[in-house]
């Protein structure tokens, strides 16, 4: 297992980007927090995939589901699953993870951990995130 930060540094409503590579590269993965448990996804809309949810600075939250801003699809944090949206009833990739002693790990035998942060701003520093009940479309 691979540490990809401590559960410190995980917003409580929001999400932290991380990045990880499998046979086809290096692709970016969200963590989110639900009820206290952790969960990571490929972060990329499933209606159309060269969308981020994620864009670098925290992806939109409502009402503890995952907002795409594109396209105004809704995805649960605990299960991936879209439940309102052009992509309604799909799933996004679930990327497996651990928590052991305040600490989240990689735990994906298909995704090898790259690093903290989006693949467009160059270090390891974890980005900001947003969330919230207020957010309309």
């Amino acid at each position: 297992m691979e540490r990809i930060a401590s559960l410190d540094e995980l917003p409580d409503e929001g999400t932290f980007v991380f990045r990880v590579r499998d046979e086809d590269g290096v692709d970016e993965a969200i963590l989110t927090r639900t009820n206290g448990d952790i969960h990571a996804w490929i972060n990329r809309c499933q209606h159309w995939t060269d969308v981020r949810l994620d864009d670098g600075d925290g992806a939109m939250l409502r009402n503890g589901e995952i907002v795409c801003e594109k396209h105004g699809a809704y995805f649960e944090t605990d299960t991936g699953y879209c439940n309102y949206g052009p992509c309604e009833g799909s799933r996004l990739p679930t990327v497996d993870v651990e928590v052991h002693d305040g600490e989240a790990y990689l735990d994906d035998e298909g995704y090898d951990f790259v690093g903290t942060g989006s693949m467009d701003d160059g270090d390891d520093v974890p980005q900001g995130t947003r969330g919230g009940d207020d957010f309309e479309l």
